[in-house]
């Protein structure tokens, strides 16, 4: 794959050249060492392209967790932090189940050991995009996990060969410039990428 576009969000780019030029070579590496075209292998199910192949956006997750986790680019990791929901207050007539299934947790897809630059990979749906670039990271900078971010996104023509519903980087893009910064937005470069 490669990376055929970019867009900075709050002093993203720079901040990534400044601090973590070293990183973003890895970053590159990684991108350029996956082969979409094995990753083709979903069969569409949908109306308007029945029978269609198309990216597996599980299958190509999982692809970048195998090269990002090698230690020639660098041995980044998934980070995770337990949470403790016990803000706010239910009413008084609700009654809380004691029944939890698993330990809540929010979690960063790669961080590299000794830094503190944090990356999402994402080939699922709009929301998601917007959450990590504008709470996700902001939540892992203020536990000081991070204090940079890259969030990595299929741009339209790659996401056109994907299951309908696929969020690409033309509209993310669109939609941060016209949202503009707050405050407590961290720097992010967002990579927009192709097969």
């Amino acid at each position: 794959m490669k990376i055929v576009a970019t867009y900075d969000f709050n002093g993203g780019k720079a901040a990534v050249q400044n601090k973590y030029a070293a990183e973003f070579v890895q970053i590159q590496s990684v991108i350029a060492a996956i082969d979409a075209s094995l990753y083709k292998t979903k069969e569409s199910t949908e109306k308007t392209m029945m029978g269609k192949m198309l990216f597996s956006p599980m299958e190509l997750n999982k692809a970048f967790k195998r090269e990002f986790a090698k230690s020639e680019n660098g041995g980044w990791s998934n980070h995770k932090v337990l949470c403790d929901y016990s803000y706010g207050e239910y009413t008084q007539d609700y009654i809380k189940s004691q029944n939890s299934r698993d330990q809540p947790f929010r979690d960063m897809d790669f961080v590299k050991p000794n830094t503190k630059l944090g990356i999402e990979v994402q080939f699922g749906k709009y929301a998601f995009m917007v959450y990590n670039v504008c709470a996700k990271m902001t939540i892992f900078s203020n536990m000081g996990v991070i204090d940079t971010g890259i969030e990595i996104v299929p741009v339209k023509n790659f996401a056109d060969e994907m299951s309908t519903g696929v969020s690409y980087f033309e509209q993310f893009a669109w939609d941060l410039q016209h949202r503009g910064t707050s405050d407590i937005d961290i720097p992010v470069l967002i990579l927009g990428i192709d097969a």
